[in-house]
């Protein structure tokens, strides 16, 4: 790990500075949700994956809407094992969400 961020805010210019492989986003940061930071972040570093969590089980519309964003991949927080699964299809650029 390279960096952690203490909101969306945060997060965008944490990954600017840092260039990280890969990108964990929560949906439900302060300030900035993962979404909206997601868009932004994918508009300027396209070519950083990015990886969702949330406390939702992740259905096939939050599966949807996080592709929309630039996510490549989504997973539940309640499933930590997936985490590194999650990372690793990202980084290998298959997507990822459960």
């Amino acid at each position: 790990m390279c960096g952690e961020a203490e909101n969306g805010y945060d997060a965008l210019n944490k990954a600017s500075d840092l260039s990280p492989d890969v990108v964990i986003l929560d949906l439900a940061m302060p300030q900035m949700n993962g979404f909206q930071a997601a868009r932004e972040l994918s508009g300027k570093h396209p070519s950083i994956p990015m990886l969702l969590m949330t406390v939702q089980e992740v259905s096939s519309e939050l599966a949807n809407e996080a592709r929309k964003v630039g996510f490549r991949g989504a997973i539940s927080k309640s499933t930590g094992v997936e985490v590194v699964s999650g990372v690793e299809k990202v980084l290998r650029g298959q997507g990822f969400f459960k």
